[in-house]
């Protein structure tokens, strides 16, 4: 954790990031600063591991969120940041927790639509899929002993978990690593999350096991909560996130259990490598089998999830590259999706998709540099922003490739 939380080198240009403090304090104790680093991550995991075994395993969001901006700060700490380290760690994140916080609370009040919930539509086109049966009763009926679970099944309920924290782990490793991939991913984040709650309230709907108990279905078992209570292993219950108010029995359609691993599928795929797409494609199936096997959501419900999510995704690099198409075309000398040369005296700018920095980018090009020599503008095609900035060479010969921005040598 502390390698993927360390901060990567940066331009200097780069504001609102972390940089480390190497000074130590006024009259300090020379490496007394140091020392007192190290024990930032020790005290964090003990802090941590007391928690588990006072409280059990922490599965809601606000709990999650507390334990992750503790770790952040504890890295700020050990890494020699200073107080602006603290104030940037809470500047980006509160907001995030608050949004998350009252996502779920108008979740909960969703739960009060003056329309019955649906749950034909859904059965009968998971029958079709099922050539008659659906696949969660011939799963269930198949696989599934209750008061004995398998292997299989406590790895079904490592993957239903993992939604409540694996794209909070992302983005705070984006954070460190890469600012500009965690606004666009938070924005993906948020945007998902948002839409869902709008179809909830427009289109309430029942998971399978509710359909089940009301008589519609065959009997199920809802077999995350089922393994979780015979494992005997304790939850943290929630810091704020506490009563019926919070509940939302027919937010259902569509499943963002299935929506968030997808939207990482297409988030990072452009620039993932090959072992990289292998996880990137098992995790959604995992989430899947998991939720149509737990009794959790119905087979359309995850379509939708991934539609919802390529929908995101796809729609917002779209806005982006429309943008960045009006900033390339503000450019005197750099025509809109072109990567020929700039006229003498005008600047290379490589806004492209590479568009981290695209704004400030665009500012910079409206000034002449002093040297007026010729450059050329070389762009690299990646994903909305996770390619690389484009390399630029000047007439000289000079070189300064983008992967400094990114940094590495």
């Amino acid at each position: 954790m502390t390698k993927l939380l360390r901060p990567a080198p940066l331009p200097p240009e780069r504001a609102g990031r972390l940089r480390p403090v190497n000074r130590p304090r006024p009259g300090a104790p020379a490496g007394a600063l140091s020392r007192l680093r190290l024990l930032a991550w020790p005290l964090y995991f003990l802090a941590l591991l007391w928690y588990l075994r006072a409280y059990g395993l922490p599965y809601a969001n606000d709990v999650v969120f507390c334990w992750l901006i503790g770790a952040l700060l504890a890295a700020a700490v050990h890494s020699g940041h200073g107080p602006r380290g603290f104030l940037l760690v809470l500047r980006d994140w509160v907001p995030v927790m608050a949004a998350v916080w009252a996502y779920s609370l108008l979740r909960g009040y969703g739960a009060h639509t003056p329309w019955a919930p649906h749950w034909r539509p859904q059965l009968r086109a998971d029958e079709l899929l099922g050539f008659g049966e659906t696949w969660t009763v011939r799963l269930q009926y198949g696989l599934y002993t209750p008061g004995s679970p398998r292997w299989y099944d406590y790895a079904a309920v490592t993957v239903y978990l993992s939604h409540f924290f694996v794209v909070f782990v992302v983005l705070a490793v984006l954070w460190r690593r890469r600012h500009d991939r965690f606004r666009r991913l938070l924005t993906c984040y948020l945007a998902l999350t948002f839409a869902g709650f709008a179809t909830y309230l427009l289109y309430p709907a029942d998971p399978p096991w509710l359909t089940a108990q009301e008589g519609n279905m065959p009997a199920l078992t809802r077999v995350v909560s089922d393994v979780l209570v015979q494992s005997g292993l304790p939850r943290a219950g929630s810091i704020f996130e506490n009563g019926s108010r919070f509940a939302n029995d027919v937010a259902a359609m569509p499943s963002l259990h299935s929506a968030y691993p997808a939207m990482l599928l297409f988030f990072f795929w452009p620039t993932a490598t090959r072992r990289m797409r292998v996880v990137l494609v098992a995790y959604p199936l995992a989430m899947a089998f998991t939720l149509v096997y737990g009794a959790e959501h119905f087979i359309v419900d995850i379509f939708a999830g991934w539609a919802y999510a390529a929908a995101v995704v796809y729609g917002l690099r779209w806005l982006r590259e429309r943008r960045h198409a009006r900033l390339r075309a503000a450019v005197p000398g750099v025509p809109a999706g072109s990567g020929a040369p700039a006229a003498p005296g005008n600047p290379a700018v490589g806004v492209g998709r590479a568009d981290w920095a695209g704004d400030r980018q665009a500012r910079e090009a409206r000034r002449v540099p002093a040297s007026g020599e010729v450059h050329e503008v070389h762009e690299t095609h990646g994903d909305h922003g996770i390619g690389e900035v484009g390399e630029v060479r000047d007439a000289g010969g000079g070189e300064a490739d983008g992967r400094a921005a990114a940094g590495r040598p």
